[in-house]
């Protein structure tokens, strides 16, 4: 099978595993509405703020949609859209050395997306799907690189978004007229996609001109192309005409399917009865809705300009964001792939359309989808991005006419930032760090899965016959380790809580010392692994 290689490749195909855990601090005063909706906007590096929110969301997001930097090689964007941009050539330099002076614009954008995109991976739930804008810049390089990363066996859809309406004459070659959106599941068989309702307008191409009582139908052509050796027989109208297949085709069904059909008046010859024979195919029959395709026309998903106007008439007028993407894009594909109560995760937030689009959905249904946002650069984050969802959720001034009130959406969200790593330079658990931090940390690189709720005991959760348990007190830097509780005693050990009745597995217990003797331990279904040297991610 090909694999993907470039320049940096050996740099930073592993390195989301030896990105450090941070902190996450939240920000009241540039947080709104309820905070306890569940909704997060985190400003900071996303490779950083991913590894930092895995032990709390590994394997509970439904639907990720980013729409990543497409490489075009124009700098003077607000939103930097090569990845030439200061924060990129610095981390570039930290992780590939020298080696990244020599790279290609195409090497840079990989370095920077391969990482993000297997973190990424890691917060699906088994039953989610990614979905990626980009445009020809970096189309092929991004498939090669899902393909890898999530098996391609995994492809859902390559959509074509019409992003324009109007051609550029101006245009050196053809007149660039979409974007792609690129889908991959966490394990494709799973995956659903909700089906469309039809339009008036589709609805109206169903008649009903024999008044037949199960209602409106449209004739469906009864042949097919695919070789069917029972699909070869000839057909006698009521008027005695005779009908084969067409060249080269088949009928979809064989002779006693078409009896059945034809006793059930679902076959139809035309108002004379001599036209070609073709099933009646019920309005009734299709209230499922329709499948839906992979062009996604300005009509179906909007398109820039609308984004544009948008963003004018959040901010006054203003257009402090360069490349917004429109909302009605951002909702299709969450009406698409995911359910009411889903959580959606968006690294690359930009302007905050998929934080918009998940509180108007649930303004619209009664939804609680829940959202979670990363944006690198601090100004986008606090001037756009959050001040974009401020305005919804508490209503604004259309344009900044305040004769055009537009309604409030309700919900709310935290404004956060990446705060310290949880182990300084040395290793050791950094001071900053509080015993819910560490616990939830402690217990993901445990089992691999979240932490069940906030961590209140030493006993953190259970999972997978492993009952897991945490000695840490934060509260008294200086303070010898047994005094502080963070050593693992005999007397210690015999009043740890209980796991649930009818546990028998392991229990696993961290912490910084242990003067508990090997055959205690296995006494009491124990084993002991030492902070800070047994944790993953040090």
């Amino acid at each position: 099978m090909p694999t993907l290689d470039w320049i940096g490749t050996k740099a930073v195909v592993n390195h989301h595993r030896e990105v450090p855990y941070r902190l996450i601090h939240c920000d009241s005063a540039l947080s709104a509405g309820d905070a306890e909706a569940g909704n997060l906007l985190v400003q900071g590096d996303n490779l950083e703020t991913l590894r930092a929110l895995l032990p709390y969301y590994a394997g509970k997001v439904k639907c990720i949609y980013i729409d990543p930097p497409y490489n075009t090689g124009n700098e003077g964007w607000v939103y930097n859209d090569n990845v030439n941009s200061p924060e990129m050539r610095d981390w570039l330099g930290k992780v590939v050395g020298k080696e990244a002076e020599d790279l290609s614009r195409h090497d840079k954008w990989l370095c920077m997306m391969y990482p993000r995109l297997r973190l990424l991976r890691e917060f699906l739930r088994e039953d989610g799907i990614i979905a990626v804008s980009i445009d020809d810049d970096e189309h092929a390089n991004l498939v090669s690189c899902m393909y890898e990363i999530f098996g391609r066996s995994n492809f859902v859809a390559n959509v074509i978004w019409q992003k324009r309406y109007v051609s550029n004459n101006t245009a050196q070659f053809l007149s660039d007229m979409h974007d792609f959106i690129v889908i991959f599941g966490k394990n494709a068989p799973l995956v659903s996609v909700a089906k469309l309702a039809r339009t008036e307008e589709q609805e109206a191409d169903y008649k009903n001109p024999d008044n037949d009582p199960r209602g409106p139908w449209r004739a469906q052509d009864l042949s097919a192309s695919k070789p069917y050796a029972a699909g070869v027989f000839t057909i006698t109208g009521p008027q005695g005409d005779n009908f084969d297949p067409p060249p080269k085709r088949y009928w979809r069904m064989n002779r006693s399917q078409y009896e059945e059909w034809l006793s059930e008046d679902r076959i139809t010859f035309g108002k004379t009865g001599s036209g070609r024979p073709m099933l009646k195919r019920f309005l009734t029959d299709t209230q499922g809705g329709l499948t839906p395709n992979t062009w996604w026309d300005y009509g179906f998903a909007g398109h820039n300009k609308e984004a544009t106007l948008e963003i004018k008439d959040l901010f006054g007028g203003a257009s402090p964001f360069d490349t917004p993407k429109p909302k009605r894009l951002i909702s299709r594909l969450l009406e698409l792939f995911s359910q009411s109560d889903d959580l959606i995760l968006d690294s690359f937030a930009g302007s905050g359309t998929t934080g918009h689009a998940v509180l108007d959905l649930n303004k619209q249904d009664g939804g609680n989808r829940r959202f979670i946002l990363c944006e690198m650069n601090p100004g986008i984050a606090k001037d756009v991005t959050a001040e974009r969802l401020r305005r919804v959720i508490t209503g604004y001034d259309k344009g900044g006419d305040r004769t055009k009130p537009v309604e409030a959406l309700g919900g709310g969200f935290r404004f956060c930032r990446l705060g310290t790593p949880l182990f300084d330079e040395y290793g050791d658990v950094a001071q900053d760090v509080t015993f819910p931090d560490l616990a939830a940390h402690i217990f993901f690189s445990e089992t691999g899965v979240p932490i069940p709720a906030r961590a209140q005991s030493e006993l953190l959760g259970v999972h997978q016959g492993r009952a897991v348990y945490l000695l840490f007190d934060a509260a008294h830097p200086g303070t010898p380790r047994e005094a502080a509780g963070n050593v693992l005693t005999p007397d210690r050990l015999s009043r740890l809580p209980d796991p649930p009745d009818g546990f028998d597995g392991l229990r696993v217990i961290y912490a910084e010392g242990c003067t508990v003797s090997p055959d205690r331990l296995k006494a009491h279904g124990a084993v002991f692994k030492q902070i800070p040297y047994q944790v993953e991610g040090v």
